[in-house]
């Protein structure tokens, strides 16, 4: 038997289980996710970064691990939460197992517990701070927890976007067009995507300046997904701002909160955010319905809206403000992710939609 472990969260409440993965300490914002499958997605999801992570979904790891689905170069994740762990994954492209991935990641972890109880607490209670511990007892953990720094006041985006720019191109012909992709936890599949659709992309860390974006003659910016409280974000804003009316600009997840605040708008806090892939979303301007990947703990207000930006898609479950453009400007963006991983690949036109419009710009 695994050595025993405890999840313990800010309000108190204590679940009982056992280590799996690396056995030390660890704390983040506790959230869970609604996906049945892509587990190594979404550990290597650079939007996690700072959490805690609970699927949803009882069993974790039947399929292993393999060299293909990694979305960033490491796990993102503090931890994981699960309620079963796959000792013996079954899949022809596995490599390891989950508990090995973590292990060797330096990632901690927590199994046998009642991941449905905590899935209720957080949407009873919404996010809170947590910690998994093997060497502490419950009451002293908690302790600790009440010192740390909450999840909202951390600047994660400087911790997960790259440290210098790098480049990708297609391989088998010229590139239509060149796209500049502002890191702030850019998943390796939008990449994958451009690239397939003929384009050259280079990635840039987030502090890059307007100056240094427009000197490398971008057909088009994206501006990526990635963890943490946008009303931190700042010096991105104002990065922002000197691009409008510049180039064609699209913003995923984050990118869609950063260019609502560009525009003078507020973003909130959402009681136990939307993280999964199987979100529907409508859409305003046809009334079709996009089944949806999401990751993410804020939203955009839409009562703060002005200087042109409006409302083009909403969340069917809560109303929330999924979409957004521009009325004059090449401009859009949509709160869930268009390029999945893990989640449904209904979207992925929406990349399309932005090619098209930069097209038409040119």
């Amino acid at each position: 038997m695994s050595k025993e472990a405890f999840l313990v969260l800010e309000d108190g409440s204590v679940y009982q289980g056992y280590c799996f993965g690396a056995d030390i300490d660890t704390f983040g914002e506790v959230v869970f996710c609604t996906s049945v499958i892509g587990y190594q997605e979404m550990l290597t999801d650079p939007s996690y970064a700072g959490q805690i992570l609970v699927p949803t979904y009882p069993l974790i790891g039947n399929y292993g691990i393999n060299e293909q689905d990694f979305e960033s170069a490491k796990i993102q994740v503090r931890g994981l939460v699960v309620r079963e762990q796959c000792l013996k994954p079954n899949h022809y492209m596995s490599r390891n197992t989950i508990h090995q991935y973590l292990a060797r990641s330096g990632i901690s972890g927590i199994y046998g517990v009642d991941t449905r109880a905590i899935t209720r607490r957080l949407c009873s209670a919404g996010v809170m701070m947590g910690m998994i511990t093997s060497n502490k007892t419950p009451q002293q953990t908690l302790e600790e927890l009440q010192e740390m720094s909450s999840y909202g006041s951390i600047d994660f985006v400087k911790q997960v976007t790259t440290q210098a720019p790098y480049h990708w191109c297609p391989e088998d012909s010229a590139s239509i067009y060149n796209i500049v992709i502002l890191d702030c936890g850019l998943k390796y599949n939008i990449l994958r995507i451009l690239n397939r659709l003929g384009c050259s992309v280079t990635a840039l860390p987030c502090t890059m300046s307007a100056g240094e974006i427009i000197s490398l003659k971008p057909d088009g910016i994206l501006l990526s997904p990635g963890p943490g409280n946008p009303e931190l974000l700042d010096y991105i804003v104002v990065t922002i701002k000197q691009l409008v009316g510049k180039k064609p600009i699209m913003g995923i997840c984050l990118g869609n909160q950063l260019i609502a605040s560009a525009f003078g708008a507020r973003n909130f806090k959402l009681k136990f955010g939307h993280r999964g892939g199987n979100h529907p979303v409508r859409e305003l301007a046809t009334g079709r319905i996009h089944i949806t990947a999401q990751n993410h703990g804020y939203a955009v207000d839409p009562d703060t809206l002005r200087d042109g930006l409006e409302v083009t898609h909403l969340n069917l479950n809560d109303g929330t403000v999924e979409g957004l453009k521009h009325k004059d400007l090449p401009i859009f963006a949509i709160q869930y992710h268009s390029e999945a991983s893990p989640g449904p690949w209904d979207n992925i036109y929406l990349f399309d939609r932005f090619l098209e419009m930069i097209k038409e710009t040119k």
